[in-house]
């Protein structure tokens, strides 16, 4: 018989599906960044829950507040790929028993702050005692039929884009849990990307107001697996030739002697959206892209045939279908 840690997290997932009765009103398919019913009056309310474990999910040098925070993070980015705006949140929180005061105060304001910074707030809850810090997030908002963006609908000759560049996560990990010498000049860019992550909610929810946009996923588990979870979805493959590697992790990657590309497709928690866009409407997805700090990045097209190409120079080759899988990782801690 097999044990969890052979079966690894997404082999359990899909145990668990074939075991769940489908319900007739849902509006969003199992597997994708969000949950969603139909309710009575034609609203969609929208779920979604992530947590994140002290062990696996929380370096050393991450503060309590910053874990909290970075809990309402991780559930607002899916909100962002579906283009749904969060409403209210509660909170499971499983508690050392040697946590302090001071502790469970960082938590709440960490929680707080997250929930706020994205317009949200905290509604309630449960707390337990578990030997592991656990931090279990529920997040709710709703949506109108025509305006949630699924996994589902790119098609090729689509337009690929992003909302930001990638390896500053993987980098930035790399220096906290290696001790990696940086210069200073991008360390700072390189751990905040670690420790205080941002949801793109601004640019999802004005994505999904241009009607132009026919996939979208969060990149959290790793830029190479989001791409292959839309192309699985949609049933298209991707061609790959403006790879959005930030500066910042290609000079760490020079400067280490590492693969800018693996940092980039392989490293994940980089919490930017990827979506697939009608050619003809890409000049008013770009335009949405820019209400913030980021900016929708060009970097590829979808295509029919399936699998992931990068194309470099004069050279295409295949990105792996790859990323963080709890269980399989051998309880290290967490590199998506």
């Amino acid at each position: 018989m097999q044990t969890a840690k052979q079966l690894g997290e997404r082999a359990i997932i899909e145990i668990i599906w074939k075991h769940l009765s489908k319900a007739p009103n849902m509006r969003v398919p199992l597997g994708d960044d969000v949950s969603a019913i139909e309710c009575e009056g034609g609203a969609i309310a929208v779920l979604k829950t992530d947590m994140l474990a002290g062990r696996t999910d929380i370096p050393p040098q991450m503060s309590l507040w910053q874990a909290a925070r970075k809990a309402v993070v991780m559930n607002v980015s899916d909100f962002a790929a579906k283009g749904v705006k969060p409403l209210g949140l509660v909170v499971s929180l499983g508690i050392p028993p040697d946590l302090t005061r001071k502790d469970i105060e960082q938590l709440a304001e960490g929680l707080n702050a997250g929930a706020r910074e994205y317009g949200a707030f905290v509604l309630g809850g449960d707390t337990g005692e578990t030997d592991d810090l656990i931090i279990s997030v529920a997040l709710y908002g709703s949506a109108g039929k025509k305006k949630l963006m699924l996994r589902s609908g790119a098609r090729p000759g689509d337009i690929l884009a992003t909302t930001g560049q990638f390896g500053l996560s993987a980098s930035g990990l790399k220096i906290l849990m290696e001790k990696i010498t940086t210069p200073p000049r991008i360390k700072g860019k390189l751990v905040d990307a670690v420790l205080m992550p941002r949801a793109r909610l601004i640019e999802g929810l004005a994505l999904a107001r241009t009607g132009v946009v026919t996939a979208s996923i969060d990149s959290s588990d790793g830029l190479a697996w989001s791409l292959y979870e839309i192309g699985r979805a949609s049933n298209v493959g991707f061609l790959i030739d403006k790879p959005p590697i930030a500066p910042a992790a290609s000079r760490f990657a020079i400067t280490h002697r590492l693969d800018p590309v693996e940092l980039a497709f392989y490293g994940g928690e980089e919490y930017e959206l990827v979506v697939a866009v009608r050619p003809e409407g890409w000049r008013k997805a770009h335009e949405a892209g820019k209400l913030k700090s980021g900016r929708l990045i060009r970097i590829g097209k979808a295509t029919e045939k399936k699998g992931i190409l990068l194309k470099q120079k004069d050279e295409t080759v295949e990105i792996e279908a790859r990323g963080y899988e709890h269980f399989k990782q051998g309880g290290k801690r967490r590199n998506d």
